[in-house]
């Protein structure tokens, strides 16, 4: 009998119709760690899977890549399910993976802390961003699903501790594929339109699965983008979502964030009353310190004697008077002494004391001193004024005298 020959595509064909005819390898469930992770812009993934001893090339298509809710790294260990079944171009038999979860740990889980840390590194859990709660806030929007027990619960505790506030819902659906956008464009819708000073946001408890819309990326990055402050109120006490680390106050449960977004009238009466009280005895205290002061005015000789006053004062002006006149004739005093020392001076020195000592000052017609005999012609006329007169003179004849050597 002779021999087939087959082409490659025609083994390729082959093993890949073996292949496909097992129905264990249809199913199959793997264990591995993936390696050599690769995500194409096809939307496809491809990876390989590998234990201690082997590995076997796996490639997940968009479609079901879609589905995940974890993002696959390298080193992760998995369970992959899916069929195994020949590639006929490379001849290279792989899986082809229709589900992926992490292994010993939940998928949601994995999710979770991915997302996490992705916008931990990004900053949007940064506690210098947060924005304070209004103090006395007039509106507040709740963005909840309107059938659930918890919006209830909220209505009832702001009407009952703070009737005075505005009370705005925002109905979204809080579980399924459809409530996360629903609850991005309602804290949207809010912001643009400035519908209140704070936004709660959340649900009741439930399942991870039940609260998953809180945990969705879009949420996360519209209440940080919120210029309204949020307070993320979702489940109970344990239960903890991304949501939760974004918003600027996070809520125990929503009973708990509605105690968180206004306060309690109860309290606010009472620090009122507490408040008028103190008013009350400050304002006694201040006027009995006004009567004290009063009373002690009224016992002032200012009052009782408004006339002392102007007399010690016109007491007080006599007496700098006198200081007054005083220094002055004290600065006064030094000068008239030297003006009389002075004058005495150029009394002792004036030509009428010389001419009282039995001298006489010669002058010619024109008035001028004569000095010399020279400048004295004979029959000239001069005046000799003495100390009671003058005396009109002829000068018969001149002597001159030598002058000593």
């Amino acid at each position: 009998m002779e021999n087939h020959i087959f082409t490659v595509s025609e083994l390729n064909n082959l093993v890949k119709a073996v292949l496909d005819s097992i129905p264990e390898l249809n199913n199959i469930y793997l264990r591995g760690e993936i390696s050599n992770y690769k995500l194409y812009p096809s939307g496809h993934h491809y990876f390989t899977l590998k234990d201690a001893e082997g590995a076997i090339r796996c490639v997940m298509f968009k479609g079901q890549a879609l589905r995940l809710r974890f993002r696959p790294e390298n080193g992760m260990k998995v369970i992959a399910m899916g069929r195994v079944s020949v590639y006929p171009r490379d001849g290279a038999y792989q899986l082809y993976c229709e589900a992926l979860s992490p292994d010993g740990v939940g998928d949601l889980h994995v999710a979770f802390e991915q997302l996490k840390d992705k916008l931990w590194k990004e900053g949007l859990f940064e506690e210098s961003r947060k924005k304070p709660l209004p103090k006395y806030p007039e509106t507040i929007a709740i963005i909840t699903s309107s059938a659930g027990a918890a919006v209830h619960d909220m209505i009832r505790i702001l009407r009952r501790r703070y009737p005075l506030a505005k009370v705005k819902l925002l109905p979204v659906r809080v579980q399924g594929v459809e409530a996360p956008p629903e609850i991005v464009g309602a804290l949207r819708y809010a912001n643009r339109h400035k519908v209140a000073d704070v936004i709660i946001t959340g649900r009741g408890g439930g399942s991870i699965e039940d609260l998953w819309a809180f945990n969705d990326e879009r949420v996360a990055r519209a209440i940080y983008d919120s210029e309204i402050p949020v307070i993320s109120a979702v489940g109970h006490e344990p239960d903890v979502t991304i949501a939760d680390f974004v918003a600027d106050v996070r809520a125990a449960t929503p009973s708990h964030a509605a105690e968180l977004a206004a306060p309690d009238q109860a309290e606010l009466l009472e620090r009122l009353q507490s408040q008028r009280l103190h008013m009350a005895r400050s304002q006694s205290k201040r006027l009995e310190l006004l009567r004290r002061r009063l009373s002690d005015l009224s016992r002032k000789r200012v009052l009782t004697d408004p006339m002392a006053v102007i007399q010690d004062k016109r007491l007080l002006l006599d007496h700098v008077q006198k200081e007054l006149c005083h220094a002055a004739l004290g600065r006064l005093a030094e000068p008239k002494r030297q003006v009389s020392a002075l004058a005495a001076s150029l009394d002792a020195l004036s030509p009428l004391k010389v001419l009282g000592r039995g001298f006489a000052l010669v002058t010619n017609k024109e008035g001028a001193p004569l000095r010399r005999v020279e400048d004295v012609p004979v029959g000239s006329q001069v005046t000799a004024r003495l100390s009671d007169g003058q005396l009109i003179c002829r000068v018969e004849e001149t002597i001159a005298e030598e002058e000593p050597s």
